[in-house]
Parts: structure tokens; C-alpha cells; sequence
């Protein structure tokens, strides 16, 4: 019923009425389960109709969402419905203030980024007064993207943290000392392990450079500090870990390529980026909260979640959240064209190779997106692109203010768009642009619709599949196709030596590819293994974080319980005070006002 109230409802505010696969969404998400949905199929539609039944219980129901974009959007777009139907839809973004997120947190429908909950969660633990916290007890919460937020960030777990002691400029000296240093010859790099160390011959010449040696002489400071100077200049690329912007050091989530303000690097890395950058040294910190969001959302009473790439780990939502995954089918059938891989010796022909394909494609008018894994690899073909005189747009981490903006024209006839891993997370792709019945909507479809280029594999599947998504929505037509080399990081680190080996034996010029079904399998396998060891180093965060949680859940409830007693104090002083003066008041008053009290006394 309540189903039926929401689908008319959206009928008569928006004009969008519920598919009826739509409706199966919903019940997949009250069921408490992670419903997989296709790109384009309307996730965001589908969350109100379980959000709207589970808030009847009037405890408050959290849309989690990736970004403040897409809180606010959503919460703009879906409010009518919620409206029409007498509840309070609000939205948190970053720049709020305590009191405006309390004021978010009481509607009955709350968009919201998990960042935010999780980081509103830590500070109301650290409030001095019940008045002072932010949000209400965490009830249900539907998770959009729940594979990037469960999944991909679930690594890095949120912190609060005070500045401590000053930062040392030993940073500055080590950085400096570490350069002089060689691969393979006085340090080994384990890219597998993402793990650098050094050689005996490494730790001699940097003992030769400092005039004493730390390791013999057990000083655990340098030996950090070392260490440290060595992973920053090793592990961690300018561009591709992180960015430079304004005179800090930015993560780029390797998952998403969006910039993670807030987040640092912990055990000294940070800092001897920031050394290894010439930048000024943020001061050591200590830390005042901290949760993993694999405990955060297993705090919530119920918990569903929705997206397109899902299936790949079930095993891990089902082994750490207790949520299966139900796959949901399309509401039209999907007719997207997903091209075998080709593969080159090498990455300079095979950025060629993409080059002469868009090229081609853009002259005929067939609008495409090609997707990058890194915002290096995204500048340097757009360098290629602007090289061979062709038109595109460009988007990363740099310049996400305007994602919504050029993934919305990615259909258009002839566009070029060039994305890193965020290739525009919840925003359409309409090909022909709006309305989608236009003549050039039509031209488009005919050239095939729009055509997918993946420059690289990434490590995990779930990337690829999304980037593959990305085009064919609601039944449109589209084409999808990657480009490989044998010096892409995974496959120089995963691939086996037998794929090299296959191409050697055939002897064909570099500039041909292979479409070999063994390689692709191959690849496949090797980002079977990069998933496994992901999941390994989260289950590992996890067991460690649950025995920090059994402390957390001990003190945040004894917290909260003496806050309550000194609530219940100063409300017992108020009554009394404020009875006591009603008592003065009435005994001051003749006795024709109030007859019977000389006699009750």
C-alpha cells in the first residue's frame, strides 16, 4: 500500500511514475538487503519507497550518498514526494553548523555522505552536554554506491584527531638522503605488497650520509623517519596517490579519482610527502576518535544499500555487513555491445591506437567516454588529444566542480569526454541530450550510441564494470572496449610472464593487438588476486577496529549515561528552583484568594 502511495505520488509531483522493476528495488531494499541495478535503471526513484514506508516509524530514515553534490541534488529532486506526502526531507553537506545538522538530522528523511555520519557520529561522543549532539539514535540507512562506500573506502577509517608536538625537520633531511639511494641496489620495491625496504647496502650508505647508523644503534626515531622519506618517494606518485593544492597534500581515492580533503596519511607518511614536496609540514597529531565505516553502518538498527556492480563481492557484504545481494533485472534489455579487449606490446601504441579509434568515431559523430585510472594518465592523453586536434572536455579530480556539467553532454552528437574512475557517479548519460526523442538523439543512436574506451584495467573488476555502465542505459544502444599494454601496472605486476610469452611467439609487429581470449582471462585472474588481497587487509582492519569497538561501545554508553544524569540534575534543580518560587509567590497571598490553606496548613 504504502508502495502504491509513493509511486502516485511521484506520479503527480514529478511526472516519473515507478517501473514495475523499480518496485522490486524497493522491496529488495526494505528487506534489509543490497539490490543491484544497473546504470540508468532510476536508484535514485527507487530509495524512496522504502525510505518512505521505514520512516513511518518515525525514527528517521539516512539516504547515504558518495558526495555533498548528490545529497543536495537528491534530497532537491526527491523532496516533493516526501513533501506531498507530509515528512520532512533535509540534506547535511560539510559547511553546516551544529546547529543546522541537528535541524537535518530531525527530518524524517535525511540525504547525507557517509563522511559526514561518520564524523558527526564521533563528534557527538565527544560533546559536553545531550544539547550539544547532532544527530539521533541510527535507525535505517539505504547506502547508494554501496559497493564504493562499504567496499573501496571501508580501508581507511575515519579519524578525529588534536595537533600534537611540532613536526621534526628530520622530514626535510631524509627526503633529502633518500634520493641518493637506488632501485634494486640499496632498497627493494614489493609492488604487490605496496612495500618498500631496504638493502644492507641501502643501510649503509645512509648511515654513511647521517655519520652514525640508527639501525645498529637501535634509534627507532631515524629508522622511522627513514623509512617513511623512502615510502613517500617510492609508493606514493604525485598525481596519482595524491595532488598538490594551495600548499597541502590531497589523497585521490584510487577507486573514485575524487579528492578526500580531510583524510591524512598515517605513520609519518603524510609528512614526508609533504618533505618530499617541498611544502611546509603539518604538525604531528594525535588521535581524539576514530571508527572504521565497517563498524559505523553496522551501528544502524537496518541497513540496505544500492548499486550497479555489486555481485563480485557479495561474499565480503555478506561476511562483514550480513547483506546479501539481489540482483534486480532491467526494465528494458540491455543491448550494449561489450567488445573484446585489445592488447598491445606496449602503452605508447596502444595510446596511439585510442587516439586513431576517437578519431575516427568523433569524425563520424558518435559520442564517446574514455576513462583513465589515473589523473596522470588523464593529462597526458588529453595532451595527445589536443595534439591531434581533437576536441574534448576534461575531467578529474582537479576540476570535479563541473562533473554533473560534462557528464550530462557526454551523449551529445560528436563529444569527447575524458574521465578518470569518477566518469560521473549518478549523473545520466541521455544521449542526444534532453529531450531524449530529439532528432539529434536519434542521429546518435544510429552511429550506435555511446561508446566506451577503458584506457586500462584496473585492479578491481567493479571499476571496469562501472566504466562499461556508463553506456546501453534504459535499453540504449552502446559499445564498450579496452585498451590494454603489457606495461600496464597490472599487468606488469599480476599478469603472468606466459602473456609475454604468447606475444613473442606470435611475432607481430608492435603496432597490431591481440584478441586473445587466454590474456583477457588472464586479466581477469590477476584482478581476481589484487580483490583478494583488498578484502584480506579490510578483514584484517576489521578484526582489529571490533576489539577497539567493544571499548568504544563501553565508554561512548557511560559517556552518554552521565550526560543523561546531568541532564536529569539540571532539570531536577530547574523544577525545584521554579517550584519553590510558585510556593514563595502563593504564600504571599491573602488568605480570601485561597481560604482552605490555614486550615491544610
Amino acid at each position: 500500500e504504502t508502495f502504491a502511495l509513493v509511486r502516485e505520488a511521484s506520479k503527480r509531483t514529478l511526472g516519473l511514475r515507478h517501473y514495475d522493476v523499480q518496485l522490486i528495488g524497493g522491496m529488495v531494499l526494505h528487506q534489509g538487503s543490497i539490490a543491484e541495478m544497473r546504470t540508468g535503471e532510476g536508484k535514485t526513484l527507487v530509495a524512496t519507497l522504502a525510505a518512505y514506508l521505514n520512516s513511518l516509524s518515525g525514527k528517521g530514515v539516512h539516504i547515504v550518498t558518495v558526495n555533498d553534490y548528490l545529497a543536495k541534488r537528491d534530497s532537491q529532486w526527491m523532496g516533493p514526494i516526501f513533501e506531498f506526502l507530509g515528512l520532512t526531507v533535509g540534506f547535511v553537506s560539510h559547511d553546516m553548523s551544529n546547529e543546522e545538522r541537528r535541524k537535518m538530522y530531525s527530518c524524517d528523511i535525511t540525504y547525507v555522505t557517509n563522511n559526514e555520519i561518520g564524523f558527526d557520529y564521533l563528534r557527538d561522543n565527544m560533546v559536553q552536554s545531550l544539547a550539544e549532539k547532532a544527530q539521533r539514535d541510527l535507525y535505517y540507512a539505504i547506502v547508494d554506491e554501496v559497493d564504493s562506500i562499504l567496499i573501496d573506502e571501508a580501508r581507511t577509517p575515519l579519524i578525529i584527531s588534536a595537533p600534537d608536538a611540532e613536526s621534526t625537520d628530520k622530514y626535510y633531511q631524509f627526503a633529502k638522503l633518500v634520493t641518493i639511494l637506488k632501485a634494486n641496489e640499496d632498497y627493494n620495491i614489493d609492488e604487490k605488497m605496496h612495500s618498500v625496504t631496504f638493502s644492507e647496502a641501502g643501510q649503509e650508505k645512509a648511515a654513511k650520509q647521517l655519520g652514525f647508523d640508527p639501525w645498529v644503534q637501535m634509534d627507532y626515531e631515524s629508522t622511522f623517519h627513514l623509512e617513511a622519506a623512502l615510502k613517500a618517494l617510492t609508493l606514493f606518485a604525485k598525481e596519482k596517490e595524491y595532488v598538490v593544492k594551495d600548499g597541502e597534500i590531497i589523497i585521490v581515492d584510487e577507486f573514485t579519482g575524487r579528492l578526500m580533503y580531510g583524510r591524512r596519511y598515517s605513520e609519518g607518511i603524510h609528512q614526508a610527502i609533504e618533505a618530499k614536496e617541498g611544502l611546509q609540514i603539518q604538525k604531528e597529531s594525535k588521535t581524539l576518535a576514530t571508527i572504521t565505516f565497517q563498524n559505523l553502518f553496522r551501528l544502524y538498527e537496518k541497513l540496505a544499500g544500492m548499486t550497479g556492480t555489486a555481485l563480485t563481492e557479495a561474499e565480503e557484504f555478506f561476511k562483514i555487513y550480513k547483506l546479501d545481494v539481489v540482483e534486480v533485472p532491467t526494465n528494458k534489455s540491455m543491448i550494449r555491445q561489450n567488445l573484446n579487449d585489445l592488447i598491445y606490446k606496449n602503452e605508447q601504441v596502444k595510446f596511439q591506437a585510442v587516439i586513431e579509434d576517437v578519431r575516427k568515431r568523433q569524425e563520424a559523430g558518435q559520442p564517446i567516454l574514455i576513462g583513465t585510472i589515473s589523473i596522470e594518465k588523464n593529462e597526458y592523453l588529453a595532451k595527445l588529444l589536443e595534439k591531434n586536434g581533437i576536441k574534448h572536455n576534461i575531467l578529474n579530480a582537479k576540476n570535479h566542480e563541473r562533473e554533473a556539467e560534462f557528464i550530462a553532454q557526454a551523449g551529445r552528437l560528436g563529444s569527447v569526454t575524458l574521465a578518470t574512475n569518477m566518469a560521473g557517479r549518478g549523473v545520466d548519460i541521455i544521449l542526444g541530450g534532453n529531450p531524449p526523442d530529439s532528432v539529434e538523439a536519434q542521429k546518435v543512436k544510429e552511429l550506435g550510441g555511446l561508446h566506451v574506451i577503458g584506457t586500462e584495467r584496473h585492479e578491481a573488476r567493479r571499476i571496469d564494470n562501472q566504466l562499461r555502465g556508463r553506456a546501453g542505459r534504459q535499453g540504449d544502444a552502446g559499445s564498450s572496449q579496452f585498451f590494454v599494454s603489457l606495461e600496464d601496472d597490472l599487468m606488469r605486476i599480476f599478469g603472468s610472464d606466459r602473456i609475454k610469452h604468447i606475444m613473442e611467439t606470435l611475432h607481430m609487429p608492435e603496432e597490431i593487438p591481440i584478441e586473445n581470449r587466454f590474456i583477457s582471462k588472464s586479466l581477469e585472474q590477476a584482478q581476481k588476486k589484487v580483490e583478494g588481497n583488498n578484502f584480506d587487509i579490510r578483514k584484517h582492519l576489521v578484526d582489529y577496529d571490533d576489539v577497539l569497538n567493544k571499548h568504544r561501545d563501553v565508554i561512548y554508553a557511560k559517556r552518554h549515561e552521565i550526560l543523561e544524569i546531568a541532564e536529569n540534575f539540571k532539570t531536577d534543580v530547574a523544577l525545584k528552583t521554579r517550584a519553590n518560587g510558585i510556593y514563595r509567590k502563593f504564600m504571599k497571598l491573602p488568605v480570601r484568594f485561597f481560604p482552605l490553606r490555614k486550615k491544610t496548613g
